[in-house]
């Protein structure tokens, strides 16, 4: 398998999973936006320090306010994080591959980038904002349906799930990391404890943990469970235990992967011996999450030293 081949279905699953990701994330906030009291203000500006695109948004927009966040997040064509470019750039890399993937990624991908770029004004505006997110959202997953059903679970298989967990660990810090700073900014007169419970319950929902949650912790929605849940479960894929682990599982069925595997194996050990038990959304955990999203950073770059090195 040719490495450019490898690295661009990785990059159609990391891609595809930050799409899918980021209309999550936006999600939380909207859903936030009805369900909270309006004496608590939602400061949109996060989702793009989440991101770590300050820089980026800064250069583009004077106001930081729910209009331009969403518009920067959603449809901006000078963000590479945005919803628009993410699916524009799986489309090459899809159109690229067309010989590894199933003949549908293509059509599926189309009709799905069309829709975005065609509706992008439902998604700036509430009214439909919802109903624009849940398009995406499922629009994403028929494609990975179809991805897995269809394709051989070869080599191009383990690199399309390399990219897939490896994003879906990192997006998932992010969500929770949004939900951290909403929780943190509720105070006693916002009628703290029920309001606490529903920004818990709108994290949970973004990743479609609800119900699972429900049935494995057997608990109600507390802070120590939701996130020894979403932190530390092995069963649920969204966890970011389990991504570390399908991630080791993967590098193990592709060849020269052993200072992929070393450097899984010492993140993990290091997440062992310095991770603590988080029982609460504050600034500690937002801290952890921060360490995590450097820990992927640096796993993304011994993939690409490995398997797609850059020969100048």
């Amino acid at each position: 398998m040719l490495s450019k081949v490898a690295e661009r279905v990785y990059w159609i699953a990391r891609y595809m999973e930050r799409v899918e990701s980021t209309a999550r994330l936006i999600s939380i906030y909207d859903n936030l936006l009805f369900d909270l009291p309006r004496s608590v203000n939602i400061d949109w500006y996060n989702l793009i320090v989440i991101n770590s695109l300050e820089t980026e948004f800064d250069q583009r927009y004077s106001v930081k306010n729910e209009r331009n966040v969403i518009k920067f997040l959603l449809g901006d064509s000078t963000n590479p994080a945005s919803v628009f470019s993410s699916l524009k750039s799986v489309r090459e890399n899809v159109r690229t591959t067309r010989d590894v993937v199933p003949e549908a990624t293509w059509e599926l991908t189309n009709e799905l980038s069309m829709f975005v770029e065609e509706n992008i004004n439902q998604g700036i505006n509430r009214r439909q904002r919802h109903e624009f997110l849940n398009h995406i959202i499922k629009g994403c997953q028929q494609i990975l349906g179809m991805l897995y059903g269809s394709m051989p679970h070869d080599a191009p298989w383990q690199f399309l799930c390399l990219g897939r967990n490896l994003e879906r660990a990192d997006m998932t810090t992010r969500i929770l990391d949004a939900g951290t700073t909403a929780y943190i900014v509720l105070s006693d007169d916002d009628g703290a404890i029920n309001s606490r419970q529903i920004v818990l319950g709108n994290v949970l929902r973004s990743l479609c943990a609800d119900q699972a949650y429900r049935r494995i912790m057997r608990s109600t929605i507390k802070p120590g469970p939701v996130l020894e849940f979403l932190l530390d479960n092995t069963d649920f894929p969204r966890s970011i235990t389990f991504c570390h682990h399908s991630l080791l599982a993967n590098s193990t069925k592709l060849p020269s992967s052993k200072k992929v595997i070393q450097k899984l194996s010492d993140i993990q050990e290091d997440l062992k011996r310095n991770t603590q038990p988080y029982t609460e959304l504050n600034s500690e955990l937002s801290q952890y999450l921060n360490q995590l999203q450097i820990y992927h950073g640096e796993i993304h770059q011994v993939i690409c030293d490995t398997w797609f090195p850059r020969w100048d």
